[in-house]
């Protein structure tokens, strides 16, 4: 009988000692699996910071991009390239293009500047970029600059100039409302020119807009599409050889709806101006 109890009694202790290491394995589990957890989280949310600050961060770099090509340094009145004189020896031509954007011209022109690497100036009548833009985004993510050409583009300057600064004003709203707060580029290419011809004194026009802090720039290069519609690529062609003979050339071109030929002409115009040594920069 006594040899019964004690065995009952050993079975009894080893019953307790096994669920008391099962508890203490079932403790030590629970803590292990709390602690993994917390690990396991604090991971989670070091990772979701890095990712949540490298997304800033690339956002940042993306409109730090856009400030500094938008961004003047020019002081503001006449800008003249060509006059500047430049150190490092290079031929350098500025593709500009006036009056656009246009939904059948600026897309081929595009194409043609992103196939030969080419970044150009392109100066937008308000109204037509308010209407397009699609186009005047995906000149900008082309890398190319985009420049103000007045809202309504008047030729006769009749007006008040405080009445065309207010024009040019309008314009520069648009492209910021469709590029963005960060854009400041107060560049502006007059309609036909800054030239006091054409029985014009421009010269209260061009006072107006330097005191409004703008400056201005016009051409010493063109194909002449100015002159008309539909007008043959050889004749471009001849115009665009009239002028090259400048170790900077600011070409005026445009890519208004009607200017069909200087779209076909522009591969040529890339060609010729290469084989006179020049490299292609954008205006600021």
């Amino acid at each position: 009988m006594n040899e019964y109890q004690n065995k009952m009694k050993k079975s009894k202790i080893k019953r307790k000692n096994e669920l008391v290491v099962l508890f203490l394995s079932l403790i030590v589990f629970f803590c292990g699996f709390f602690i993994g957890s917390r690990v396991a989280l604090k991971k989670q949310a070091v990772l979701s910071t890095f990712n949540r600050n490298t997304e800033i961060q690339n956002k940042n770099l993306k409109n730090d991009e856009i400030k500094n090509r938008f961004t003047t340094f020019q002081p503001a009145g006449v800008y003249m390239p060509w006059k500047q004189k430049r150190k490092d020896g290079e031929k350098v031509a500025y593709l500009t293009f006036d009056d656009g954007p246009s939904l059948n011209n600026t897309p081929r022109i595009l194409e043609i500047l992103n196939k030969n690497n080419i970044k150009a100036t392109f100066f937008l009548i308000g109204k037509n970029a308010e209407i397009n833009k699609d186009l005047v985004k995906e000149e900008v993510k082309e890398g190319h600059v985009v420049a103000n050409h007045t809202y309504s583009h008047q030729l006769k300057y009749r007006q008040n100039p405080s009445l065309f600064v207010d024009d040019v004003n309008r314009c520069n709203l648009i492209l910021r409302s469709v590029i963005g707060r960060d854009y400041d580029l107060k560049l502006v290419r007059f309609p036909g020119g800054s030239f006091n011809t054409r029985g014009l004194n421009m010269n209260p026009f061009k006072d107006a807009i330097t005191k409004a802090g703008y400056h201005y720039v016009d051409w010493n290069d063109w194909i002449g599409d100015a002159s008309g519609n539909n007008i043959p690529v050889d004749n471009l062609m001849n115009e665009l050889k009239k002028y090259t003979n400048h170790d900077t050339v600011v070409i005026l071109m445009h890519d208004a709806a009607a200017k069909t030929t200087t779209v076909q002409a522009l591969p040529k115009v890339i060609e010729y101006l290469k084989s006179r040594g020049y490299t292609f920069e954008t205006l600021n």
